[in-house]
């Protein structure tokens, strides 16, 4: 018979009780003589180990000794024992998980808002005291469906507040809470069951309905790894075991188990499950897996206990051993948001968290790697006890790295990085999985600039200074930049030509013009060159970073000075009259100023004409002033065009003529002298 073995994605530690056992591993090795409040997880294999290193477990912080170190396990305690920690001075460190230090938070507050705890659990359970301890009054712990309706049918009227316990099934909790927000919308609801624990155990549910049968790892007394068994029992033949040495204990009944299911199915293959509670170790997962699929490629009924004890220890001979600063090669197995689990060939189940993958915190796991990927990668810390090997990524890219940035500062070569910090005096660029600080004074910015403006970006720099010892190194942006100017200077003098067009950003103002980077290097547009109209100084029109399309007017190699256009002849209002206007044209225009001679009338933007006081009207006219007026409009004819001069003549006197009647034309008398001016 053939075995087809899965373990569901989601099988073994969760993040609260891993984090525990970290802190107590920690703790030990800091040199603390630490005491846990009762077991710190609820597999023994852990917790022996634990033991086995100096760790006492005890049941009342009364039993703590003077110079011990008390950890609160996963679970959380009460208040009560925060504020005896507090009062007794004494030394610990808070391993409660987060997802249930939550609920502390929320049954504390709803009970200071005058609202019973109603809380779904076991009474029994640690966690659940835990929660307890943390309702200063009324509160009330149910199992089930049945003992929440009879809680809903005494309620009084005091406010209810309802929380589970992060573990709680989440199918008995949907049953129990239902609609229960409709029928009771006076009851407020809190969702506190675990994301974690939802997915193990709809992932168990999801593999269970799919396998043959299902064996469930972890410790019997793990509330979560017993609800993850009656989720299984109920889909197929399920097995809840404690550690790889109990599948002799139930092999027989598996082997008989097995044989009705393949006899019926006839396929002659047995798909097995493999899940795991949060207490569970990975490595009793893998030798759970390597243990089965030995039993299967053998004949598991000729097995006696010396043949089985014999089977572990080849099973876990085949797993490499590792150490710590070792040099592995591990295939990416899963990916989240926080770390990288990889199979490095050995007992433990290697992960590399976010730091040890890359340097830019804003690149997720998921943007760098995915399952199947092969990496290398250098052994960090190793714990047997949790079957976990902490690895690193960054390491080996930064010994790689360092070596390509020594041969980069040996032969001047320049590299390319992104800024992934601004720090006291300048900046930190990753380049080849090495971090190289780059002064303020060579990161190309002025002096006093905000070098946060670079941050995420790429550059490219040259390294000035290594420490080999240190594995440490020093760039220059600037020195890349000058390099660059030069090079753009060089090409620049032997290529340009006058009437050359360029598009350029303006990099400086002063009163007499603006200096444009033509591609490193700068010329200047004369004030007069930046518009047709008038005006004061550059910053009338335009702005330091504005965009500009100039052209070359006058360039000196040897004075290295580029005069540069900026205003087009198609632009020029002159231009743009004399392409739309003729001498005869009839417009209308505004008068925009008066003299003793006349008045200047306006045709179109920046573009006057001058009536003369002769040509004001068809009477002799003394005073302009009588006629027309600033802002009068008139209608005028065009009589003559300076271009020349860009001078225009109009005459309000010669549209009156072309209107007038014939007979009373004739009798008109015209003077063209213009009065004496005064």
């Amino acid at each position: 018979m053939k075995v087809q073995i899965t373990i569901a994605e989601s099988a073994g530690f969760c993040f609260g009780v891993d984090r525990a056992v970290k802190l107590v591993y920690q703790a030990l090795e800091e040199g603390h003589k630490v005491a846990t409040l009762g077991p710190i997880i609820h597999n023994d294999a852990v917790v022996n180990d634990l033991l086995a290193k100096g760790a006492r477990i005890i049941e009342n912080i009364d039993e703590l000794l003077p110079d011990e170190t008390l950890i609160i396990r996963s679970h959380g305690v009460g208040a009560d024992i925060y504020r005896q920690l507090a009062q007794n001075k004494q030394h610990y460190i808070d391993a409660t998980c987060p997802f249930v230090a939550r609920i502390h938070k929320i049954v504390a507050e709803q009970t200071a808002d005058g609202r019973a705890i109603w809380i779904a659990g076991d009474p029994t359970h640690p966690e659940v005291e835990g929660i307890v301890g943390h309702c200063t009054e009324n509160y009330t712990v149910f199992r089930d469906k049945q003992e929440l309706s009879c809680l809903i049918e005494r309620k009084t009227a005091q406010p209810i507040a309802i929380v589970a316990q992060t573990t709680y099934n989440r199918i008995a909790w949907e049953d129990c809470i239902g609609d229960l927000s409709s029928r009771e919308p006076e009851i407020r609801v809190f969702g506190t069951i675990c994301n974690a624990t939802t997915t193990r155990q709809s992932d168990a549910d999801a593999l269970s309905r799919q396998s043959d049968l299902m064996i469930v790892a972890g410790g019997k007394h793990s509330s979560n790894t017993v609800k993850l068994y009656d989720v299984c029992r109920k889909n197929c033949p399920t097995w809840h075991i404690a550690d790889p040495q109990e599948l002799l204990q139930i092999l027989p009944t598996i082997r008989e188990t097995a044989e009705g299911i393949a006899r019926s199915a006839q396929t002659g293959i047995l798909r097995v499950g493999i899940t795991a509670g949060a207490s569970t170790p990975s490595y009793i997962i893998k030798e759970v897996q390597a243990i089965m699929t030995k039993i299967y490629d053998t004949d598991p009924a000729a097995m006696d206990n010396g043949e089985f004890s014999a089977l572990l220890a080849e099973e876990e001979s085949k797993f490499k051993k590792i150490r710590k600063g070792d040099r592995v090669t591990g295939i990416v197995v899963s990916v989240n948001n926080n770390e990288v689990m990889v199979d490095v060939n050995a007992k433990q189940t290697g992960y590399i968290s976010q730091s040890d993958l890359t340097r830019d915190p804003s690149k997720k796991p998921a943007d760098l790697v995915k399952p199947g990927d092969e990496l290398d990668l250098i052994v960090l810390q190793v714990n047997d006890a949790d079957g976990t090997v902490q690895l690193s990524k960054v390491r080996v890219d930064e010994i790689r790295g360092f070596e390509q940035i020594l041969a980069a500062s040996e032969n001047k070569e320049v590299l390319t990085g992104t800024v992934i910090n601004v720090v006291k005096g300048g900046l930190v660029v990753n380049a080849n999985g090495v971090s190289v600080f780059i002064p303020a004074s060579q990161s190309g910015l002025s002096r006093g600039a905000d070098l946060s403006t670079m941050l995420h970006q790429e550059v490219r720099f040259v390294i000035i200074e290594v420490n080999e010892q240190r594995h440490r190194a020093v760039g220059s942006i600037r020195q890349v930049q000058s390099a660059e100017r030069a090079a753009a200077k060089e090409k620049f003098w032997a290529t340009a030509k006058e009437g050359d067009v360029f598009t350029g950003e303006v990099k400086s103002l002063t009163d007499y013009g603006a200096f444009v980077d033509l591609g490193g290097i700068d010329g200047m547009v004369h004030v007069s060159e930046l518009s047709w109209s008038r005006i004061h100084r550059p910053s009338d029109v335009i702005s330091v970073g504005d965009t500009l399309e100039v052209f070359i007017k006058a360039l000196n190699p040897e004075t290295g000075r580029i005069s540069l256009g900026h205003k087009r002849q198609e632009d020029n209002p002159w231009y743009k009259f004399t392409q739309q206007y003729h001498i005869g044209d009839v417009v209308e225009a505004t008068i925009v100023s008066t003299t003793s001679f006349g008045a200047f009338a306006r045709i179109m933007d920046n573009i006057d004409g001058l009536i003369h006081i002769s040509q004001l009207g068809t009477q002799r006219v003394t005073n302009v002033k009588d006629v027309v007026n600033v802002g009068d409009i008139v209608t005028v004819k065009i009589i003559d065009i300076d271009t020349e001069q860009e001078r225009i003549s109009l005459s309000i006197r010669a549209v009156a003529e072309d209107n007038a009647p014939a007979e009373e034309a004739d009798e008109v008398v015209y003077s063209d002298e213009a009065p004496a001016e005064e």
